[in-house]
């Protein structure tokens, strides 16, 4: 219940009249100004509660874990999974994202092949092993670069591992130029497997313009001891990536030509890119 009016000048504030407040109509005395806000609040849970429904019924647990979403999860990753690694580097318990491995052949071991002019095959190797290291660590991968005998190979884990090689400095004939890729014989997951070799074949050879040399592929190279030595969800490759005789060129001169395809084919697997159908190898 109101007081009446006073009938005493209301004081000033720093020599400014003060109104009257009895002179107007309290905001909360206006019956049409209150009830808008009331049913402002209503519109606004209507609203809510119409978009939570929604959501309910879009992610019901029928379709949460269907197929098709589980699909769309695996094929997201697939598409970036460089974004999901940068985005988790350590998990909580201080476990880091998988790595890339990549073996330079013959480095801390032996000299592998050895040219008439002293090149030898661990050089080419180890500079080709290091540019490729260096251009996947720009791209934000965490990558290993591991001798011929390294003891990290021991049940290795990382996103692929590939050994880099190259064929003999000796002439043989005017067919031996070329690159070959080849996977372990029982690899674990062979349609991974496959799948890296593919885009190894695919990627390198755009990129350099070498032919695939599918001919000489030995069991040195399908039975390479690290596929024995790593995980075994680790998928792995190795690839020599020229002849020293006929390729010598491009291989001392233009190493990071040769890396690049190396890294567009490594990048290629990683992120499930689509590759020519010529380029999958021979079951």
């Amino acid at each position: 219940m109101s007081e009446p009016p006073s009938t005493t000048p209301t004081p000033s504030s720093a020599g400014v009249p003060v109104s009257d407040s009895s002179d107007h109509t309290s905001p909360a005395a206006n019956p049409k100004s209150s009830r808008f806000p009331f049913f402002g609040s209503i519109q606004t849970i209507a609203t809510y509660a119409f978009l939570l429904a929604t959501l309910f019924t879009l992610f019901t647990p029928d379709n949460l874990f269907s197929d098709q979403m589980l699909k769309r999860v695996f094929q997201a990753w697939q598409a970036n999974p460089t974004e999901i690694a940068q985005m988790n580097p350590a998990s909580s318990n201080g476990t880091q994202a998988l790595p890339i491995g990549i073996v330079s052949g013959h480095w801390k071991n032996d000299s592998g092949s050895v040219c008439s002019d002293g090149i030898t095959e661990e050089q080419v190797n180890l500079t080709i092993a290091t540019l490729v290291q260096q251009g996947l660590a720009a791209q934000g991968y965490q990558v290993d670069l591991l001798s011929e005998f390294d003891s990290r190979l021991s049940q290795y884990k990382g996103l692929v591992l590939l050994s880099i090689h190259n064929d003999s400095c000796d002439y043989i004939n005017d067919a031996a130029t070329g690159y070959k890729v080849a996977a372990a014989v029982h690899s674990a997951y062979p349609e991974k497997a496959n799948r890296l070799t593919a885009c190894l074949i695919d990627r390198y050879a755009k990129r350099t313009g070498l032919s695939f040399h599918a001919g000489s592929i030995t069991n040195d190279m399908t039975y390479y001891h690290a596929f024995d030595e790593i995980d075994s969800g680790t998928t792995a490759a190795i690839i020599e990536t020229g002849f020293l005789n006929l390729d010598k060129q491009v291989l001392t001169q233009h190493p990071d030509i040769i890396a690049q395809g190396i890294i567009d084919g490594l990048v290629c697997y990683i992120r499930n890119e689509n590759i020519s159908a010529t380029a999958t190898p021979a079951p």
